[in-house]
């Protein structure tokens, strides 16, 4: 049998009588790290034997851990064995959980000895209670990512804070959400008579050495709304029969309009580089947003999480040369694999072959529309000036435009659907270029450049009227 204890926070006055007994009546116990309180109390009752050589042996974390398991079960093959971890077994511990998976494989029991773990005298410390909701997350994994997880509105306790370097880690990651002078506290030896709290800004968490094991930082929640959930939380409370009467009896269709207003008013506010009218529009278009979600949900279409999960499970997917193994030289070809993956995807789906212009908006403006169907068509070989290219300024272009419109008002001619005429029939000769190619038994998209700028060409020349002068 394998028992496994839980030693405290640090003192050991916190170690629980069966753990007590458990080490008394032992001839030798197995601890995880010396680097304990209680240790060298416990050293006096029994011979101690720890893992801390398996910390210098291995590069990280998992290594060690499962080494330790290893030789746990190992161990427990040739009679019962005590190991002891730091706190309670089951917060904040890996190896329990790695030692009772192996254990179960080789039919050994194991029996899990709850303890006082480093949350109680962290909570007493700082005066707080986790009712109120609190997130628990371990420093290194914190370090390891770009966004701190979960609601700015809960508490945060990150333990293990260990050294200056994931401190400063850990700070860029929580200064992604959290202002740069939000205060923040670090909690060292709770559950010990060395208790000390140290608060300061975000900003200067990583600029001391006062770091160890026992180092638990705690970030306090937001004091105002701030999250998502309390934006959804507001519409939902406005679409409730208790709530606002304009915003019950809306619908996906009747939002349309004024989806399309606060588009544009975000457009304007990115055009005047005004950061404070950019927020507050955001804010108005993210209404809209969270106003389709919240109908979604009510009409049993689809929830927050459903949309979360679609739009993260694409990023994943269409950035393989991120989170997967595929090299890619510059953007551009970051822009072609995006469409071969768009174009497979419509395949494992099942739906009908599209083209690569398929999913642009047909409401767009010709204008955006036409630089739209340019950009994209660029990827597949469509032969751009290449004198023009960089050639002009955002000014100049803007008054040779205007002389086309000129042009067209003086020429009774509609610019807008002119132009949207000349957009159509540059989507009917991609597809005429897709279609001769699969007839050849090839694909256009994956044609080498050269072949297809040169295709490309050839169907513009042939136009009775040609789409370039």
């Amino acid at each position: 049998m394998i028992h496994i204890i839980g030693l405290g926070p640090g003192d050991p006055g916190l170690i629980t009588q069966r753990a007590w007994q458990l080490i008394s009546e032992a001839s030798e116990i197995w601890v995880r790290t010396r680097t304990h309180p209680a240790v060298p109390h416990i050293a006096k009752r029994v011979k101690v034997f720890s893992y801390d050589a398996l910390y210098e042996a291995h590069r990280d974390f998992d290594a060690v851990y499962a080494a330790i398991a290893e030789d746990i079960v190992a161990r427990a093959r040739a009679g019962d064995v005590i190991y002891a971890v730091p706190g309670d077994p089951a917060v904040a511990e890996r190896t329990p959980q790695l030692i009772r998976q192996r254990a179960e494989a080789a039919g050994i029991v194991v029996q899990i000895h709850s303890a006082v773990s480093f949350l109680e005298p962290t909570f007493v410390a700082l005066d707080a209670d986790p009712i109120h909701g609190v997130q628990i997350v371990d420093a290194q994994q914190l370090a390891d990512r770009h966004h701190p997880p979960g609601s700015l509105g809960m508490g945060l306790l990150a333990p293990q804070l260990y050294n200056r370097l994931l401190a400063g880690d850990v700070k860029l990651t929580l200064m992604n959400a959290y202002p740069d002078d939000h205060p923040v506290t670090l909690i060292a030896g709770a559950g010990t008579d060395t208790l000390k709290l140290r608060t300061m800004p975000l900003y200067e968490l990583d600029r001391h050495d006062h770091f160890d094991d026992m180092t638990t930082l705690w970030v306090p929640p937001l004091h105002h709304a701030a999250t998502y959930e309390d934006l959804q939380e507001i519409i939902a409370h406005l679409r409730a029969p208790n709530g606002c009467p304009w915003d019950r009896k809306q619908t996906h269709e009747s939002l349309r309009p004024y989806l399309l207003e606060e588009t544009y008013e975000v457009l304007d506010a990115l055009d005047a580089q005004d950061a404070n009218a950019l927020k507050e529009e955001l804010g108005d278009l993210l209404i809209q947003i969270a106003l389709h979600v919240q109908i979604a949900t009510e009409e049993g279409e689809f929830k927050l999480a459903d949309v979360i999960h679609h739009v993260v499970d694409k990023l994943v997917r269409r950035h393989p040369h991120v989170f997967g193994d595929v090299k890619v030289q510059d953007a551009t070809e970051v822009a072609k694999n995006w469409e071969t993956i768009k174009q497979q995807e419509r395949k494992e789906q099942g739906e009908q072959e599209k083209t690569l212009l398929d999913g642009i908006p047909a409401a767009l403006p010709a204008l955006s529309k036409a630089q739209t169907y340019v950009s994209r068509l660029s990827r597949v070989g469509y032969p751009l000036d290449p004198d023009a290219a960089g050639g002009w300024s955002q000014e100049a272009l803007g008054w040779a435009l205007l002389r086309l419109v000129e042009q067209a008002e003086a020429s009774g001619v509609d610019a807008e659907a002119a132009l949207r005429a000349t957009t159509q029939q540059l989507r009917s000769l991609l597809v005429a270029l897709e279609e001769e190619a699969r007839s050849q038994g090839e694909e256009f998209l994956h044609l080498p450049e050269e072949e297809k700028q040169r295709r490309w060409r050839a169907k513009i020349q042939n136009l009775s009227q040609p789409l370039r002068g």
